[in-house]
């Protein structure tokens, strides 16, 4: 749950409210009533307008940064690898970074009398 007074940023608009997407609001309050989908009341400066919006619509700056941080990162490695013609590095960064000791673990194939045994000792539970 994010704080009173925190600096967000609008992401989306879920419900159509002509949100300003990509502008900046401050939290000025919780909605708890149970039977609504709203999280949030938001004041939206640029406009001088409060907003109820649920908590997908908002981001915290922070986590903005760090997605865009992340992506940049990504992209400088695919460049490098594909500077070098380094095949293993690329195929690494496109297949979301998986361990080699994790694919060898996948590998390994179970006898079916195994898999059956497995799958009685589950369904028995």
């Amino acid at each position: 749950m994010l704080k009173l007074g925190q600096k967000v940023y609008i992401v989306s608009d879920s419900f159509e409210q002509n949100l300003p997407i990509g502008d900046y609001a401050y939290i000025i309050a919780y909605d708890r009533n149970a039977d609504n989908v709203f999280d949030y009341v938001i004041r939206v400066p640029k406009l001088n307008k409060h907003y109820y919006v649920p908590a997908s619509d908002i981001e915290l700056e922070e986590v903005l940064i760090q997605k865009e941080v992340d992506r940049l990162e990504k992209e400088a490695l695919i460049d490098f690898a594909l500077a070098t013609k380094n095949e293993e590095l690329f195929k690494r960064i496109m297949n979301g970074d998986k361990d080699d000791a994790n694919q060898e673990v996948n590998k390994e194939v179970q006898s079916s009398q195994d898999f059956v045994k497995q799958i009685n000792l589950k369904a028995w539970i």
